[in-house]
């Protein structure tokens, strides 16, 4: 009778936890990105306002679209990642990110501008719960997971500095639209380095999508900042 051979550290389940930092990195990298977009904007602002000829009083929208889209589909995110996959989410949240960006950097006035960052923050509401439930699903030992999220809340605390800096060196030594191209540039990188690493946890066929309560919530978030906006003019 043949004795089976015991598996050694040099075998496929060696190589799960070096794939578990590098899926890490994968996903800090798109916190940081999500969390630095929401302040890189602020220091190109006026900049973008004088090339594209808009007044002071639509100047709050370019900032105000990111934030309503990101905090109103932020529920509906979550579970589009559970009904078609987190990994399939998390890498069309990356594409559609990269996108939206291109789409705002290349704005040739106002209306595209905010429409390109309204975009931003709908493909970030995917990508915010995305992250955080890969990074649940990929650390499951307990001391591997409390070091996995101390990174994650790291990077993600210190995104809007770093966005604030990053904004001023791009405005000053570039153009204010690679503000928004470098988002292009992160997310091409994350997405390549993501099929290689992140896992593919099953995805649950039978959530429920409701759209209408997303819509409602988003709608209803504007129109409560558009009034309070109004009524400032007055």
């Amino acid at each position: 009778m043949t004795a089976i051979p015991a598996r050694t550290a040099s075998g496929p389940s060696a190589a799960v936890p070096n794939r578990r930092w590098a899926a890490l990195v994968v996903i800090a990298v798109a916190q940081l990105m999500i969390a630095l977009d929401a302040t890189i904007v602020n220091i190109a602002l006026p900049t973008a306002q004088h090339a594209l000829g808009f007044g002071d009083a639509d100047r709050q929208w370019v900032i105000t679209a990111y934030t309503l889209s990101f905090a109103g589909l932020l529920l509906l995110g979550g579970r589009i990642a559970d009904l078609v996959g987190r990994r399939r989410s998390f890498l069309a949240g990356l594409a559609g990110f990269a996108v939206a960006s291109m789409i705002a950097g290349a704005a040739p006035g106002f209306g595209v501008l905010v429409v390109g960052r309204a975009l931003q923050g709908a493909f970030a509401a995917l990508l915010a719960p995305t992250a955080l439930s890969l990074l649940a699903v990929t650390f499951t030992e307990p001391r591997e997971r409390a070091k996995a999220f101390g990174v994650y809340g790291a990077v993600a605390s210190s995104g809007a500095a770093v966005g604030l800096l990053l904004g001023g060196a791009l405005t000053q030594y570039a153009d204010w639209r690679w503000c928004l191209y470098v988002n292009v540039a992160i997310a091409a990188a994350a997405s390549v380095a993501g099929r290689i690493v992140l896992p593919a946890p099953p995805a649950f066929p039978g959530a429920r999508l409701d759209w209408i309560s997303a819509v409602l919530v988003t709608g209803g978030l504007a129109a409560v900042v558009y009034g309070a906006g109004e009524c400032g003019r007055w």
